[in-house]
């Protein structure tokens, strides 16, 4: 290491000291998209290679995750080019992973006389000077882990600063975008369905009509995150809070809510289910069949997709309870369930209890000779099928196909007569009408 002191310190020492002292010095040309490497050592000499693109250099330098090497998704690699663009001297802590060992590098960036020409300085930093900090982050992480990204917006001058991702860096990141042209870039961001959404919510007119000084508006949406998956978050948008009703300051968030949300509808799922489902048999209870139905009404209409419905009656199902009691009747039509189940398996197909005996086919896309065919199977099956104390039993079946001009109540009247048909011809059959 080289010495100095005040006796003999002067420009041309203080110059030597800090080329031999510093780790990597870079000239770049930003608008051609080019840097040099002036003098690099270790871990620089590894990293960067002599010449290169700049946009290369940026994302070494700090487009990736904080805590690993990995790059960010290439979506978001539009953004390269404007954190790229400095105005003014710009320093900053930068963490970098190389061979499996984090890095703590100082960046300083000087802007020179010649437009988009900067001289980078870069240092690797001792771990000791900055364990604390790293300490007094964790203690914070807790309340921050969950906002993914934030920055400050001005409407009135269309500029976005102080820009913080804390997947890349627990540091504010330099962007030098405008508002307008960052919410082209990252409306790509989200899925088809909520960029309509994103765009009339984050529009400058928006914000000025519908957020009064400190107040908040937030929606819930799924957006691609840094790792190319897309997540639940919440957007949030703050107006700062002034005296001046002209002044349209706003502080956006991107807030992570993807494992919560995710858990809530699981839940909602889980009652929905609840609501829906047969408390015996687990299909489809009767306010739930008689839905579907409705729905292949609707379907035959708009799509003019074949579409038939059919009720399956067990035959003398009484008896059953009458000789063996309810408790074998309910395990009768839980495995009377089952084997219609397998037997209407690989077609698109909901079942459901209308009631007692009495069970509810809804078959899609499947034309009348097939349908017809499936009808004949679920019969033969539940024919064939040995059950527990009561041995065999029987059903009759009745069938129709949806009409263009059906409407509910005029399908189910078919359907429940082409029911008393089978049943008068002897059970054990299927009659379609």
């Amino acid at each position: 290491m080289s010495t100095i002191n005040l006796e003999n310190c002067s420009l041309e020492n203080v110059v030597n000291f800090i080329t031999q002292e510093v780790d990597a010095i870079i000239a770049v040309d930003g608008k051609n998209d080019k840097y040099k490497a002036i003098a690099r050592k270790g871990l620089f000499s590894e990293i960067v290679e002599e010449e290169g693109k700049y946009n290369d250099l940026i994302k070494t330098l700090w487009y990736h995750f904080s805590d690993g090497s990995s790059e960010v998704v290439e979506d978001y690699h539009v953004f390269v080019p404007t954190a790229g663009i400095f105005l003014g001297k710009y320093s900053k802590r930068v963490k970098i992973n190389y061979n499996e060992q984090p890095h703590v590098v100082q960046m300083t960036i000087y802007p020179t006389s010649q437009p988009d020409m900067y001289i980078f300085i870069l240092d690797e930093l001792d771990g000791s000077q900055y364990v604390d900090e790293a300490l007094t982050n964790k203690k914070v992480e807790s309340i921050q882990n969950t906002y993914l990204f934030s920055m400050y917006v001005d409407l009135l001058n269309d500029t976005v600063n102080s820009c913080s991702v804390t997947e890349i860096s627990d540091e504010v990141i330099n962007q030098q975008i405008k508002y307008s042209d960052w919410r082209k870039k990252i409306v790509n961001m989200f899925g088809p369905e909520d960029q309509p959404v994103f765009m009339q919510r984050t529009s400058p007119e928006y914000l000025k009509k519908n957020l009064a000084p400190g107040k908040t508006s937030s929606y819930d949406c799924m957006m691609l995150n840094l790792e190319g998956k897309f997540i639940w978050v919440k957007l949030i948008f703050s107006r700062a809070e002034t005296n001046n009703d002209d002044d349209f300051r706003f502080v956006f968030m991107v807030q992570d809510i993807h494992d919560n949300t995710v858990e809530l509808m699981e839940t909602l799922k889980k009652y929905e289910d609840m609501a829906s489902k047969d408390t015996l048999t687990s299909v489809y209870n009767h306010g739930r069949i008689e839905t579907e139905m409705r729905n292949a009404v609707e379907t035959k209409k708009k799509f003019n997709m074949d579409v038939s419905i059919l009720m399956i009656d067990i035959d003398f199902f009484k008896s059953v309870n009458d000789a063996f009691g309810h408790s074998v009747g309910d395990t009768t039509l839980i495995r009377f369930v089952e084997t219609i189940t397998k037997s209407i398996d690989g077609y698109k197909a909901v079942l459901g209890r209308w009631g007692g005996e009495e069970f509810v086919v809804v078959l899609y896309g499947t034309n009348d000779v097939k349908s017809l065919s499936l009808a004949e199977k679920v019969r033969t099956s539940v024919a064939a099928e040995t059950f527990d104390t009561v041995g065999h039993i029987t059903c009759s079946i009745g069938m129709t196909h949806v009409r263009s001009d059906d409407e509910l109540d005029a399908a189910f009247e078919r359907m429940d007569k082409a029911v008393y048909e089978a049943k008068s011809a002897g059970r054990n059959c299927v009659k379609v009408l």
